[in-house]
């Protein structure tokens, strides 16, 4: 079964940037999850296979989810980071969806395919 890897986590003050990246990238719907401890993993932000995005309202003007199709990845480009961004990010995917409602309960139900989570710790 196909497994997503991500990369690109680790820590940075407030204020900075941080950017993650997800392979492959050739699914119907891509988006990158995120949990903090004690919390249920939200929806951060979607794209499906034309390019459409769809952020939460807590990260919109501040995070950026692209893809690179020649480069088989997804992107996710953190600016202006909080300390409430902190939480291990997952990058996930299915074939069966064309789009989301980013912010809908439970919605990490809905895709079959998931990478191992990446750690990002943002300090103040």
């Amino acid at each position: 079964q196909v497994q997503l890897v991500e990369s690109g986590g680790g820590s940075a003050q407030a204020g900075g940037s941080l950017r993650l990246s997800c392979a492959p990238s050739g699914f119907s719907y891509m988006a990158w999850f995120r949990q903090a401890p004690g919390k249920e993993r939200e929806g951060v932000a979607g794209i499906n296979k034309v390019g459409v995005t769809t952020y939460a309202d807590s990260v919109k003007g501040r995070f950026i989810i692209s893809k690179d199709s020649a480069k088989n990845a997804l992107y996710l480009e953190m600016n202006n980071l909080k300390p409430e961004d902190t939480a291990v990010y997952y990058c996930a995917a299915d074939d069966r969806l064309s789009f989301v409602k980013i912010s809908a309960p439970e919605l990490a139900r809905r895709f079959g395919v998931w990478g191992q989570g990446i750690q990002v710790t943002v300090s103040s």
